[in-house]
């Protein structure tokens, strides 16, 4: 594939007071990016010449008005430049400045994606705090992008060596997520799974699905959602021809599947039940998905670690995974779409 058939992605720089500059840098440090796509950072681009100093990167910053007119060579990092960060913005420091020019990143991003200009789209971390502080009232990234992209169905994925998840409920306390198991919710999610894994290269996936309650209920005796509602989800999704199991008593099943490898994918119910496995196995490499999106988006699984924000010790693996996971999957959607 020469590289003007290479798809591009836009990674978004994330809140400028956290680790997002630098692990970026880092990220495109790392020659087999430039290999496998053309990586176009929306941000602000004297934010990531300091980034740049920071890691004792000699990558040169290239402000680009479009991404057709990037410069994509190992050895520059190219910046949509919003020119939106004051230069004596402090690092590791919740602020509605950092908050706006973070929102900005995301919304030009997804604008230049609804429009086929960029294949996909990569995200550093926000700070949620500052988000709110700067105007913008979203729960998180995943909201934001539905919202923007006008997409009711869609779910996050997250994604490590070892295990994939994906979520039928998130950013909800546990009261309300259990009046959200519902079979038509559960079977959507199934869907997306299946849908997701094909996009990238598997022919039929194998999706397990867990239980909510303890024992996956245990018949009804621990709670009714799994007998009424999750398992009524499985079996249509089985007569669409899914190969999907379940539900699996949640003690077991991230076992079986990280450890016996007898699934591809983990339907989870709730935000912990498939974080905690997946940051057990892989907090430094886990990804996040945001799948049934207009476009591609993925993001490193961590915060913006406004502890160590700025002195150049962040680890950018997850940002290179996220990145390897985007541009994957962007070919596997061009495949498609040449079929």
């Amino acid at each position: 594939m020469s590289k003007e058939q290479l798809p591009i992605l836009a990674i978004t720089m994330g809140d400028p007071a956290g680790c997002g500059p630098e692990i970026i840098v880092k990220a495109l440090a790392d020659q087999q990016i430039y290999q496998i796509c053309r990586p176009l950072v929306f941000g602000d681009a004297g934010r990531m010449a300091m980034a740049a100093g920071i890691v004792n990167s000699l990558a040169k910053i290239h402000a680009t008005a479009e991404p057709q007119n990037g410069l994509y060579e190992y050895g520059t990092i190219n910046v949509l430049d919003f020119a939106n960060v004051p230069a004596d913005l402090p690092f590791g420091q919740v602020d509605g400045r950092a908050g706006h020019a973070a929102y900005q990143y995301i919304e030009g991003a997804i604008r230049q994606a609804l429009d086929q200009k960029v294949a996909g789209i990569v995200t550093a971390p926000i700070n949620k705090e500052a988000l709110h502080k700067g105007g913008h009232h979203f729960p998180g990234h995943t909201e934001i992008l539905g919202e923007l992209s006008q997409t009711n169905d869609y779910a996050m994925m997250l994604s490590s060596d070892d295990l994939k998840v994906i979520h039928v409920t998130t950013h909800v306390s546990m009261r309300q997520a259990a009046d959200l198991i519902k079979k038509d919710r559960v079977l959507r999610i199934i869907r997306l799974a299946d849908r997701t894994l094909r996009l990238l290269g598997l022919e039929k996936p194998r999706i397990a699905v867990a239980g909510f309650n303890a024992h996956a209920g245990e018949n009804g005796l621990f709670g009714r959602e799994d007998i009424d509602e999750i398992l009524p989800a499985v079996e249509a999704a089985q007569q669409e021809g899914i190969a999907a199991s379940g539900p699996i008593p949640p003690d077991t099943v991230f076992f079986r599947a990280a450890k016996r490898k007898e699934f591809d994918i983990v339907v989870v119910m709730y935000h912990d039940q498939g974080h905690i496995p997946i940051k057990l196995l892989g907090f430094d490499s886990g990804i996040n998905v945001t799948v049934g999106l207009p476009f591609i988006r993925s993001s490193v699984d961590h915060g913006t670690a406004f502890d160590i924000a700025g002195k150049g010790i962040a680890d950018s693996g997850s940002m290179t995974a996220a990145i390897a996971f985007a541009a994957r999957a962007a070919q596997g959607l061009a495949g498609q779409t040449a079929e």
